[in-house]
Protein backbone atom coordinates (compact mmCIF):
# COMPACT_ATOMS: atom_id res chain seq x y z
CA UNK A 1 0.00 0.00 0.00
CA UNK A 2 1.23 3.51 -0.79
CA UNK A 3 2.39 5.76 2.04
CA UNK A 4 -0.12 8.30 0.71
CA UNK A 5 -3.67 8.19 1.99
CA UNK A 6 -6.07 7.76 -0.92
CA UNK A 7 -7.57 11.19 -0.19
CA UNK A 8 -4.17 12.80 -0.84
CA UNK A 9 -3.49 11.29 -4.28
CA UNK A 10 -3.93 13.37 -7.40
CA UNK A 11 -3.59 12.59 -11.09
CA UNK A 12 -0.68 14.48 -12.63
CA UNK A 13 -0.59 13.09 -16.16
CA UNK A 14 -2.46 10.88 -18.62
CA UNK A 15 -0.51 9.46 -21.56
CA UNK A 16 -2.03 7.51 -24.44
CA UNK A 17 0.24 5.08 -26.29
CA UNK A 18 -1.13 4.11 -29.74
CA UNK A 19 0.33 0.72 -30.66
CA UNK A 20 0.20 -1.21 -33.92
CA UNK A 21 1.51 -4.60 -35.03
CA UNK A 22 1.42 -7.24 -37.71
CA UNK A 23 -0.21 -10.39 -36.39
CA UNK A 24 2.07 -13.47 -36.29
CA UNK A 25 -0.73 -15.41 -37.99
CA UNK A 26 -3.76 -13.76 -39.62
CA UNK A 27 -7.20 -13.95 -38.03
CA UNK A 28 -9.87 -14.98 -40.55
CA UNK A 29 -13.57 -14.40 -39.86
CA UNK A 30 -16.69 -13.73 -41.90
CA UNK A 31 -15.54 -10.09 -42.05
CA UNK A 32 -12.34 -11.00 -43.82
CA UNK A 33 -8.66 -11.53 -43.11
CA UNK A 34 -6.97 -9.45 -40.40
CA UNK A 35 -3.19 -9.12 -40.80
CA UNK A 36 -2.66 -6.03 -38.64
CA UNK A 37 -4.27 -4.78 -35.46
CA UNK A 38 -3.88 -1.90 -33.00
CA UNK A 39 -4.70 -0.94 -29.42
CA UNK A 40 -4.11 2.07 -27.18
CA UNK A 41 -2.42 1.65 -23.81
CA UNK A 42 -3.37 4.34 -21.30
CA UNK A 43 -0.91 5.37 -18.59
CA UNK A 44 -2.27 7.37 -15.64
CA UNK A 45 0.38 8.88 -13.37
CA UNK A 46 -0.17 10.20 -9.86
CA UNK A 47 1.74 12.46 -7.47
CA UNK A 48 2.15 9.44 -5.17
CA UNK A 49 4.34 7.72 -7.74
CA UNK A 50 1.61 5.14 -8.41
CA UNK A 51 1.02 4.49 -12.10
CA UNK A 52 -2.06 2.76 -13.50
CA UNK A 53 -2.33 1.17 -16.92
CA UNK A 54 -5.37 0.44 -19.06
CA UNK A 55 -6.17 -0.66 -22.60
CA UNK A 56 -8.63 0.68 -25.13
CA UNK A 57 -9.93 -1.44 -27.98
CA UNK A 58 -8.81 0.67 -30.93
CA UNK A 59 -8.41 -1.76 -33.80
CA UNK A 60 -8.15 0.97 -36.39
CA UNK A 61 -6.83 4.55 -36.32
CA UNK A 62 -5.24 4.30 -32.84
CA UNK A 63 -3.76 7.79 -33.11
CA UNK A 64 -7.29 9.23 -33.18
CA UNK A 65 -8.05 7.51 -29.88
CA UNK A 66 -4.81 8.80 -28.37
CA UNK A 67 -5.62 12.34 -29.41
CA UNK A 68 -9.11 12.12 -27.93
CA UNK A 69 -7.72 10.83 -24.62
CA UNK A 70 -5.02 13.46 -24.35
CA UNK A 71 -7.07 16.45 -25.56
CA UNK A 72 -10.59 15.72 -24.28
CA UNK A 73 -10.26 13.30 -21.34
CA UNK A 74 -6.95 14.30 -19.78
CA UNK A 75 -8.13 17.84 -18.82
CA UNK A 76 -11.03 16.27 -16.91
CA UNK A 77 -8.64 13.99 -15.00
CA UNK A 78 -5.52 15.96 -14.08
CA UNK A 79 -5.73 17.27 -10.51
CA UNK A 80 -8.48 14.82 -9.57
CA UNK A 81 -8.38 11.92 -7.11
CA UNK A 82 -7.95 8.72 -9.17
CA UNK A 83 -9.95 6.68 -6.66
CA UNK A 84 -13.11 8.68 -7.41
CA UNK A 85 -13.69 6.38 -10.35
CA UNK A 86 -17.46 6.77 -10.67
CA UNK A 87 -17.26 10.57 -10.68
CA UNK A 88 -14.43 10.58 -13.20
CA UNK A 89 -16.32 8.16 -15.47
CA UNK A 90 -19.34 10.49 -15.50
CA UNK A 91 -17.12 13.48 -16.24
CA UNK A 92 -15.41 11.71 -19.15
CA UNK A 93 -18.76 10.62 -20.56
CA UNK A 94 -19.68 14.30 -20.93
CA UNK A 95 -16.64 14.99 -23.13
CA UNK A 96 -18.83 14.29 -26.18
CA UNK A 97 -22.59 14.68 -26.52
CA UNK A 98 -24.95 12.23 -28.18
CA UNK A 99 -25.70 8.57 -27.49
CA UNK A 100 -22.97 6.61 -25.74
CA UNK A 101 -20.72 4.46 -27.89
CA UNK A 102 -17.89 4.36 -30.35
CA UNK A 103 -14.49 5.90 -29.88
CA UNK A 104 -15.42 7.82 -26.71
CA UNK A 105 -16.50 4.80 -24.67
CA UNK A 106 -13.59 2.72 -25.93
CA UNK A 107 -11.24 5.55 -24.91
CA UNK A 108 -12.91 5.78 -21.48
CA UNK A 109 -12.41 2.01 -21.15
CA UNK A 110 -8.64 2.42 -21.22
CA UNK A 111 -8.69 5.17 -18.61
CA UNK A 112 -11.13 3.33 -16.36
CA UNK A 113 -9.00 0.17 -16.27
CA UNK A 114 -5.99 2.31 -15.33
CA UNK A 115 -7.95 3.93 -12.49
CA UNK A 116 -8.91 0.52 -11.09
CA UNK A 117 -5.25 -0.51 -11.35
CA UNK A 118 -4.34 2.53 -9.22
CA UNK A 119 -7.11 1.81 -6.71
CA UNK A 120 -5.84 -1.73 -6.26
CA UNK A 121 -2.29 -0.51 -5.72
CA UNK A 122 -3.48 2.06 -3.16
CA UNK A 123 -5.46 -0.63 -1.31
CA UNK A 124 -2.79 -3.30 -1.72
CA UNK A 125 -5.39 -5.66 -3.20
CA UNK A 126 -6.00 -7.29 -6.58
CA UNK A 127 -8.91 -5.83 -8.51
CA UNK A 128 -11.02 -8.99 -8.22
CA UNK A 129 -10.95 -8.55 -4.42
CA UNK A 130 -12.06 -4.93 -4.75
CA UNK A 131 -14.97 -6.15 -6.88
CA UNK A 132 -16.15 -8.42 -4.07
CA UNK A 133 -14.51 -11.65 -5.16
CA UNK A 134 -15.89 -15.15 -5.53
CA UNK A 135 -12.89 -16.91 -4.00
CA UNK A 136 -11.75 -18.23 -7.37
CA UNK A 137 -8.07 -19.06 -7.83
CA UNK A 138 -8.64 -19.99 -11.49
CA UNK A 139 -11.20 -19.11 -14.17
CA UNK A 140 -12.44 -21.40 -16.98
CA UNK A 141 -11.39 -20.36 -20.49
CA UNK A 142 -12.08 -21.45 -24.04
CA UNK A 143 -9.67 -21.38 -26.99
CA UNK A 144 -10.32 -18.71 -29.60
CA UNK A 145 -10.53 -19.45 -32.34
CA UNK A 146 -10.55 -22.02 -35.15
CA UNK A 147 -10.30 -19.62 -38.10
CA UNK A 148 -12.57 -19.93 -41.12
CA UNK A 149 -10.96 -21.67 -44.08
CA UNK A 150 -10.75 -24.95 -45.95
CA UNK A 151 -11.66 -28.26 -44.33
CA UNK A 152 -8.01 -29.20 -44.00
CA UNK A 153 -7.06 -25.83 -42.52
CA UNK A 154 -9.86 -25.94 -39.92
CA UNK A 155 -8.95 -29.53 -39.07
CA UNK A 156 -5.38 -28.44 -38.33
CA UNK A 157 -6.62 -25.50 -36.26
CA UNK A 158 -8.80 -27.60 -33.98
CA UNK A 159 -6.06 -30.24 -33.66
CA UNK A 160 -3.72 -27.51 -32.40
CA UNK A 161 -6.13 -26.54 -29.62
CA UNK A 162 -6.79 -30.13 -28.67
CA UNK A 163 -3.04 -30.67 -28.34
CA UNK A 164 -2.86 -27.66 -26.00
CA UNK A 165 -5.42 -29.32 -23.73
CA UNK A 166 -8.33 -26.91 -24.19
CA UNK A 167 -11.63 -28.57 -23.20
CA UNK A 168 -13.61 -25.71 -24.80
CA UNK A 169 -13.02 -24.38 -28.32
CA UNK A 170 -14.65 -21.67 -30.43
CA UNK A 171 -15.01 -22.04 -34.20
CA UNK A 172 -15.48 -19.23 -36.70
CA UNK A 173 -18.25 -19.76 -39.25
CA UNK A 174 -19.20 -17.78 -42.36
CA UNK A 175 -20.92 -18.17 -45.71
CA UNK A 176 -21.80 -20.27 -47.64
CA UNK A 177 -24.27 -21.69 -45.12
CA UNK A 178 -23.97 -25.23 -46.48
CA UNK A 179 -20.20 -25.14 -45.90
CA UNK A 180 -20.72 -23.82 -42.38
CA UNK A 181 -23.20 -26.58 -41.53
CA UNK A 182 -20.95 -29.26 -42.99
CA UNK A 183 -17.92 -28.01 -41.05
CA UNK A 184 -19.92 -27.77 -37.84
CA UNK A 185 -20.61 -31.49 -38.15
CA UNK A 186 -17.09 -32.34 -39.34
CA UNK A 187 -15.37 -30.54 -36.45
CA UNK A 188 -17.70 -32.09 -33.89
CA UNK A 189 -16.70 -35.54 -35.11
CA UNK A 190 -13.03 -34.58 -35.10
CA UNK A 191 -13.12 -33.12 -31.56
CA UNK A 192 -15.30 -35.83 -30.04
CA UNK A 193 -18.28 -35.45 -27.74
CA UNK A 194 -16.23 -34.69 -24.62
CA UNK A 195 -15.01 -31.32 -25.97
CA UNK A 196 -17.30 -28.31 -25.59
CA UNK A 197 -17.67 -26.46 -28.89
CA UNK A 198 -19.25 -23.13 -29.75
CA UNK A 199 -19.31 -20.96 -32.88
CA UNK A 200 -18.92 -17.27 -33.70
CA UNK A 201 -20.49 -15.94 -36.88
CA UNK A 202 -19.41 -12.27 -36.61
CA UNK A 203 -22.80 -11.12 -37.99
CA UNK A 204 -22.48 -13.29 -41.10
CA UNK A 205 -26.11 -14.30 -41.54
CA UNK A 206 -29.62 -13.23 -42.33
CA UNK A 207 -32.31 -14.52 -39.98
CA UNK A 208 -33.22 -17.48 -42.21
CA UNK A 209 -29.58 -18.39 -42.73
CA UNK A 210 -29.02 -18.26 -38.96
CA UNK A 211 -31.99 -20.59 -38.39
CA UNK A 212 -30.41 -23.12 -40.78
CA UNK A 213 -26.99 -22.90 -39.12
CA UNK A 214 -28.68 -23.12 -35.73
CA UNK A 215 -30.19 -26.49 -36.66
CA UNK A 216 -26.71 -27.84 -37.42
CA UNK A 217 -25.44 -26.53 -34.10
CA UNK A 218 -28.27 -28.17 -32.19
CA UNK A 219 -27.82 -31.47 -34.02
CA UNK A 220 -24.11 -31.44 -33.11
CA UNK A 221 -24.43 -30.30 -29.48
CA UNK A 222 -22.71 -26.88 -29.64
CA UNK A 223 -23.12 -24.84 -26.47
CA UNK A 224 -23.65 -21.40 -28.03
CA UNK A 225 -24.26 -19.50 -31.27
CA UNK A 226 -22.36 -16.20 -31.06
CA UNK A 227 -23.31 -13.02 -32.95
CA UNK A 228 -25.21 -14.65 -35.82
CA UNK A 229 -26.96 -11.36 -36.69
CA UNK A 230 -25.89 -7.72 -36.74
CA UNK A 231 -26.05 -6.28 -33.20
CA UNK A 232 -28.70 -3.67 -34.03
CA UNK A 233 -31.20 -6.35 -35.08
CA UNK A 234 -32.63 -7.01 -31.63
CA UNK A 235 -36.00 -8.13 -33.02
CA UNK A 236 -34.11 -10.59 -35.22
CA UNK A 237 -32.35 -12.05 -32.19
CA UNK A 238 -35.69 -12.45 -30.43
CA UNK A 239 -37.14 -14.30 -33.43
CA UNK A 240 -34.02 -16.46 -33.74
CA UNK A 241 -34.29 -17.33 -30.05
CA UNK A 242 -37.79 -18.67 -30.73
CA UNK A 243 -36.62 -20.76 -33.69
CA UNK A 244 -33.18 -21.96 -32.57
CA UNK A 245 -32.64 -24.43 -29.74
CA UNK A 246 -28.92 -23.63 -29.37
CA UNK A 247 -28.37 -20.83 -26.79
CA UNK A 248 -27.47 -17.41 -28.19
CA UNK A 249 -24.44 -15.36 -27.17
CA UNK A 250 -23.69 -11.71 -27.95
CA UNK A 251 -22.64 -8.44 -26.37
CA UNK A 252 -19.10 -7.72 -27.57
CA UNK A 253 -20.57 -4.92 -29.71
CA UNK A 254 -22.28 -3.24 -26.75
CA UNK A 255 -20.70 -0.14 -25.26
CA UNK A 256 -22.93 0.49 -22.24
CA UNK A 257 -25.46 -1.33 -20.09
CA UNK A 258 -28.48 0.23 -21.78
CA UNK A 259 -27.42 -1.42 -25.05
CA UNK A 260 -27.48 -4.84 -23.39
CA UNK A 261 -30.70 -4.46 -21.40
CA UNK A 262 -33.32 -5.58 -23.90
CA UNK A 263 -31.86 -8.95 -24.91
CA UNK A 264 -30.74 -9.72 -21.36
CA UNK A 265 -33.94 -8.74 -19.56
CA UNK A 266 -36.11 -10.83 -21.91
CA UNK A 267 -33.55 -13.66 -21.80
CA UNK A 268 -33.08 -13.80 -25.55
CA UNK A 269 -29.39 -14.18 -24.78
CA UNK A 270 -28.14 -17.00 -22.60
CA UNK A 271 -24.61 -15.55 -22.54
CA UNK A 272 -23.57 -11.89 -22.38
CA UNK A 273 -20.10 -11.09 -23.78
CA UNK A 274 -19.00 -7.51 -23.10
CA UNK A 275 -15.39 -6.57 -23.87
CA UNK A 276 -13.75 -4.61 -21.03
CA UNK A 277 -11.62 -2.62 -23.49
CA UNK A 278 -14.75 -1.48 -25.35
CA UNK A 279 -17.58 -1.49 -22.80
CA UNK A 280 -16.53 1.41 -20.58
CA UNK A 281 -13.78 -0.46 -18.74
CA UNK A 282 -14.18 -2.41 -15.52
CA UNK A 283 -16.86 -0.06 -14.16
CA UNK A 284 -19.41 -0.43 -16.97
CA UNK A 285 -18.57 -4.05 -17.77
CA UNK A 286 -19.23 -4.92 -14.14
CA UNK A 287 -22.65 -3.27 -14.36
CA UNK A 288 -23.46 -5.37 -17.44
CA UNK A 289 -22.32 -8.61 -15.81
CA UNK A 290 -24.29 -7.93 -12.64
CA UNK A 291 -27.40 -6.99 -14.62
CA UNK A 292 -27.04 -10.27 -16.49
CA UNK A 293 -26.70 -12.16 -13.19
CA UNK A 294 -29.94 -10.59 -11.97
CA UNK A 295 -31.68 -12.05 -15.03
CA UNK A 296 -30.08 -15.50 -14.87
CA UNK A 297 -27.92 -14.82 -17.93
CA UNK A 298 -24.33 -16.01 -17.81
CA UNK A 299 -21.27 -13.79 -18.27
CA UNK A 300 -18.60 -14.74 -20.81
CA UNK A 301 -15.90 -12.04 -21.22
CA UNK A 302 -14.93 -11.23 -24.79
CA UNK A 303 -11.31 -10.40 -25.62
CA UNK A 304 -10.66 -10.59 -29.35
CA UNK A 305 -7.40 -9.34 -30.87
CA UNK A 306 -6.37 -7.42 -27.76
CA UNK A 307 -3.39 -7.21 -25.46
CA UNK A 308 -2.29 -8.49 -22.07
CA UNK A 309 -3.89 -5.59 -20.18
CA UNK A 310 -7.34 -6.31 -21.62
CA UNK A 311 -6.84 -10.01 -20.94
CA UNK A 312 -5.76 -9.41 -17.34
CA UNK A 313 -8.61 -7.01 -16.59
CA UNK A 314 -10.99 -9.62 -18.01
CA UNK A 315 -9.56 -12.29 -15.69
CA UNK A 316 -10.23 -10.04 -12.67
CA UNK A 317 -13.84 -9.51 -13.75
CA UNK A 318 -14.27 -13.21 -14.49
CA UNK A 319 -12.94 -14.10 -11.05
CA UNK A 320 -15.37 -11.74 -9.33
CA UNK A 321 -18.66 -12.23 -11.17
CA UNK A 322 -21.07 -14.89 -9.80
CA UNK A 323 -22.52 -15.79 -13.22
CA UNK A 324 -19.27 -16.59 -15.04
CA UNK A 325 -19.51 -19.24 -17.78
CA UNK A 326 -16.05 -19.08 -19.38
CA UNK A 327 -13.63 -16.42 -20.61
CA UNK A 328 -12.30 -16.11 -24.13
CA UNK A 329 -8.63 -17.05 -24.42
CA UNK A 330 -7.10 -15.67 -27.60
CA UNK A 331 -4.22 -17.86 -28.69
CA UNK A 332 -2.39 -15.48 -31.03
CA UNK A 333 1.16 -14.81 -29.80
CA UNK A 334 1.14 -11.11 -30.65
CA UNK A 335 3.60 -8.65 -29.07
CA UNK A 336 0.62 -7.02 -27.34
CA UNK A 337 0.41 -10.19 -25.26
CA UNK A 338 4.02 -11.37 -25.16
CA UNK A 339 6.31 -8.35 -25.23
CA UNK A 340 4.94 -5.58 -23.02
CA UNK A 341 4.98 -7.43 -19.68
CA UNK A 342 6.91 -10.25 -18.08
CA UNK A 343 3.69 -12.26 -17.82
CA UNK A 344 3.04 -14.97 -20.38
CA UNK A 345 -0.29 -14.74 -22.26
CA UNK A 346 -3.19 -16.77 -20.96
CA UNK A 347 -2.98 -19.32 -23.76
CA UNK A 348 0.46 -20.32 -22.47
CA UNK A 349 -0.54 -20.30 -18.79
CA UNK A 350 -3.85 -22.15 -18.98
CA UNK A 351 -3.93 -25.79 -18.02
CA UNK A 352 -6.87 -28.00 -18.88
CA UNK A 353 -8.92 -24.90 -19.63
CA UNK A 354 -8.22 -23.14 -16.32
CA UNK A 355 -6.32 -19.85 -16.06
CA UNK A 356 -4.76 -18.61 -12.78
CA UNK A 357 -6.15 -15.42 -11.26
CA UNK A 358 -3.57 -12.66 -10.54
CA UNK A 359 -2.76 -12.11 -6.86
CA UNK A 360 -0.74 -8.88 -6.93
CA UNK A 361 -2.22 -5.43 -6.21
CA UNK A 362 -4.25 -3.78 -8.96
CA UNK A 363 -4.01 -5.65 -12.24
CA UNK A 364 -0.99 -7.50 -10.87
CA UNK A 365 1.22 -6.96 -13.92
CA UNK A 366 4.17 -4.69 -14.66
CA UNK A 367 4.57 -2.95 -18.01
CA UNK A 368 7.80 -2.87 -19.99
CA UNK A 369 7.62 0.72 -21.21
CA UNK A 370 10.65 0.25 -23.47
CA UNK A 371 8.74 -2.48 -25.29
CA UNK A 372 5.72 -0.18 -25.50
CA UNK A 373 7.92 2.50 -27.09
CA UNK A 374 9.09 0.01 -29.73
CA UNK A 375 5.50 -0.87 -30.65
CA UNK A 376 4.28 2.73 -30.65
CA UNK A 377 2.88 4.02 -33.93
CA UNK A 378 5.27 6.36 -35.75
Amino acid sequence: MSEYASSDIRIVDVIAHPLSQTLPRPTVTSWGKYTEVSIVLVEVRTDAGIVGVGEALARFSPKAYAELIETSLKPRLVGQNPTDIAALWRSMRRALSGRAGGVLIEAISGVDIALWDILGKVAGLPIHRLLGGMGRSHVPVYAASVNWGTDEFMDSEIDRYLEKGFPRIKIKVANPVKDACRRIERLRKRAGEAIELCVDANWAYSLEEAVEVGRALTDNNYFWFEEPLRPEDEAGYEELHRRCATPLAAGESNYTLDQAMRLVSNRTLSYLQPDVARAGGISETRRMAEFAAAHDVQYAPHIGMSGIVCETASVHLAAAMPNLRAMECETDSSPFKTAITGAAPGADRQKDGLLPVPTGPGLGIEIDWDAVARLRCA
